[in-house]
């Protein structure tokens, strides 16, 4: 039993439970009862509400309530979207750590790969290469968040996953996968090229060294450039005037 109070009583009720992924909870009829929860049934949908906001159960009218696998996403990206969305700009701070994260699970995560994720890999390569070349240019988004996202599939830490793929969704929320240079598309997926090159021949490093020069391109994608340049003109317009000034 947990000794560990979540300030919910129906989570508490889950985890005091034993309940599993794929286990399905008594109807909100039965979780108000006093043999399960002993509360309301609007405070037992409040309840069910949030959990399925954290990703924690699923809620189907015919099937009915179950839990899910663990995962870290779903909380981290109502948080992080909610930050954009009262700031733009914070977006450049969760990359920082976005680039932390994945420089120091690097070695670890290469290490995992086998040999259908480099291929994954590859088939990203060429798929955004056939769009990019193509008469009617496409932006291959979906290929680079899976190409990135591959790298680290495979590491047993729900949190690393969790904060990487919160951080693709924000990247699709403030339109980064919208706004892109044509020349800046060609250099992302030279060094994607590269990255692979790298890590299929056993030379994680130079694959990381790879990794951390490409994403200083990050500061030259149109729409990144308009997020700071608005930041920058906001962080001017209520700058203190200078001694001089007055």
């Amino acid at each position: 039993m947990s000794i560990i109070d979540l300030g919910s009583d129906l989570l508490n009720y889950i985890v005091q439970q034993g309940f599993q992924p794929g286990d399905r909870l008594p109807s909100i009829s039965e979780l108000r009862d006093p043999e399960h929860l002993n509360i309301s049934t609007s405070k037992v949908r409040e309840q069910l509400e949030v959990a399925r906001a954290l990703g924690l159960v699923e809620v189907r009218s015919k099937t009915g309530t179950r839990i899910q696998e663990y995962t870290f996403t779903p909380a981290v990206r109502l948080s992080l979207l909610y930050a954009l969305a009262t700031n733009l700009h914070l977006f450049e701070y969760f990359t920082e750590l976005r680039i932390h994260l994945e420089v120091a699970f690097w070695e670890e995560a290469c290490a995992t790969l086998l040999p259908e994720d480099l291929e994954t890999m590859r088939q990203c390569i060429d798929s955004a290469r056939q769009k990019l070349n193509d008469h009617w240019i496409q932006l291959p988004h979906q290929e680079h968040r899976v190409f990135h996202l591959t790298v680290f599939k495979r590491l047993e830490n729900p949190f690393v996953l969790g904060l990487l793929e919160a951080y693709w969704d924000a990247y699709e929320a403030v339109e980064l996968n919208r706004y892109a240079d044509y020349d800046y598309l060609q250099s992302v997926w030279r060094y994607h090229e590269q990255i692979l090159e790298a890590i299929k021949n056993g030379d994680f490093a130079k694959a990381k060294d790879d990794f951390i020069e490409h994403t200083q391109l990050l500061r030259y994608q149109p729409r990144m450039k308009a997020i700071h340049e608005d930041h920058s003109s906001k962080q001017e317009d209520v700058a203190p005037p200078s001694k001089d000034s007055s």
